[in-house]
């Protein structure tokens, strides 16, 4: 079953943020996964405050997102997230079409 990893995020430093968002790519991409969404437009229909920067990655299950999560490989890039942005990171499991 698929799994999303759900990003709402606000850059503190675009320089680092820039460089998160490349070593993020590669590791997400090593285990398995891949963008729905990446900083498109998004407008808030009902609720809520105004949406910062959405990002949607897909992966193939849980199992794998939370790999990808606790990596050596991601390590790195959580290093520079602290000062590059500040973000609400959400993984919820998908569901298997009927």
């Amino acid at each position: 079953m698929p799994a999303y990893v759900i990003s709402e995020v606000e850059a503190r430093d675009p320089a680092a943020m820039e460089a998160y968002r490349t070593l993020a790519a590669e590791t997400i991409a090593r285990y398995g996964g891949s963008y729905l969404v990446r900083g498109g437009a998004a407008e808030v229909m009902e609720g809520g405050p105004p949406p910062k920067t959405m990002v949607i990655v897909e992966f193939p299950s849980m199992a794998r997102a939370r790999e990808w999560y606790e990596s050596p490989e991601y390590a790195e890039a959580l290093k520079l997230r602290e000062s590059a942005l500040e973000r609400r990171l959400i993984f919820v499991e998908g569901v298997v079409p009927a």
